[in-house]
């Protein structure tokens, strides 16, 4: 199995990140009405269920790209490298959002969907 193919397991499970983050450690968390209560919640808890919203809709998108890429033989070692960059533009993210710097958050963000735009583009040119 490829790196890239591992990047799609850890992008996928990055939003769990998010989400831990969110809710561990409160006592009052209502696990019976948890997304009720993550509506609620303010700061550092609510920027971290926002990350963690923004990183299952930024899943879809790259899983694709790397299997599209894959598909279409766009060279290996390629493909990693933008998968890589992708995860730890992403790691990135979550961090800055956690830490509330929203303008590098914004650049993280770019850097992945860059990343993302960068398996598109070499399946589009391979021959």
């Amino acid at each position: 199995m490829t790196w890239a193919f591992w990047c799609i397991l850890i992008a996928g499970l990055l939003p769990y990140l998010g989400a831990m983050f969110a809710k561990w450690g409160f006592k009052d968390f209502d696990n019976d009405y948890p997304r009720d209560w993550l509506a609620q919640q303010t700061g550092f808890r609510a920027r971290a269920n926002a990350a963690q919203a923004n990183s299952f809709e930024s899943f879809p998108l790259f899983a694709s790209a790397v299997l599209v890429a894959t598909y279409l033989q766009v060279p290996t070692t390629q493909i990693d490298s933008l998968a890589t960059i992708y995860i730890l533009a992403r790691v990135a993210f979550l961090y800055c959002y956690l830490r509330n710097l929203a303008t590098y958050r914004t650049i993280a963000w770019v850097i992945g969907l860059l990343s993302v735009c960068g398996l598109f583009v070499a399946a589009g040119f391979v021959q």
